[in-house]
Parts: structure tokens; C-alpha cells; sequence
């Protein structure tokens, strides 16, 4: 069974960091490009960060630019992101997605073809 589960959400407060985690089972994600995108209330899904199939080439919204890293761990089977110097607008849930592209993209959700069902991150003192 393909899957992807998000971890490592929570509530941090203004200028902390957290490290959310992406992990497959079924399918190993050295074969796919993966994506970040998060869902604030209200608004539509945007792109976060995203890295390359083989290439590990990796992109990231300009908000987020300096703040944000996202890795592989091809061991674990694992994408992290790791998220400093958190701002409240930060808040939303957080979806990895997978794409069979070896490029990734942050503009659009659809090249990934499977999702987790998300983690929230709230930034709040």
C-alpha cells in the first residue's frame, strides 16, 4: 500500500523551529520528486519547498527563502523540513506530496500523485 505520512507538527511559538517529517512506505522516495505545500484556513494550498527526483535540486517559496530546509534521508526513506525562525503566518497544515517528475515544482499540486493527510503547525505565543 502506497502512503505518505507527515509528522513533527505542533505548536511552536514566534522565532522557534521544527523539523516536519515525510515518510513513505510502499514505494521508495528516491524514486520521486517531493513537494511541501501548506493549507492555511480559508485559503488555497501553496507550494513550500519542494526537492528533485535525482538530482536532489530543491526550490522554495520566497516567503520561507533562509528560514526553511528541506532533505533526503534515502536510509530512512524519509523528506524533512526544517523550519526556522517561525513566523505566526507560518501557521497551516503542512502536505507532502510525490511526484514521478524528476523536477520539482512549488507552483502547482498537480504533478504529485499521492499526498499525506497533513500535520498542523501552529506559531502562536
Amino acid at each position: 500500500q502506497v502512503q505518505l505520512v507527515e509528522s513533527g507538527g505542533g505548536l511552536v511559538q514566534p522565532g522557534g523551529s521544527v523539523t516536519l517529517s515525510c515518510a513513505a512506505s510502499g514505494f521508495s522516495l528516491d524514486d520521486y520528486a517531493i513537494g511541501w505545500f501548506r493549507q492555511a484556513p480559508g485559503k488555497e494550498r501553496e507550494g513550500v519547498s519542494c526537492i528533485g527526483r535525482n538530482d536532489h535540486s530543491t526550490h522554495y517559496a520566497d516567503s520561507v527563502k533562509g528560514r526553511f530546509t528541506i532533505s533526503r534521508d534515502n536510509a530512512r526513506n524519509t523528506v524533512y523540513l526544517q523550519m526556522n525562525s517561525l513566523k505566526p503566518e507560518d501557521t497551516a497544515v503542512y502536505f507532502c506530496g510525490a511526484s514521478v517528475y524528476r523536477a520539482c515544482t512549488i507552483a502547482t499540486t498537480l504533478p504529485y500523485s499521492y499526498w499525506g493527510q497533513g500535520t498542523q503547525v501552529t506559531v502562536s505565543s
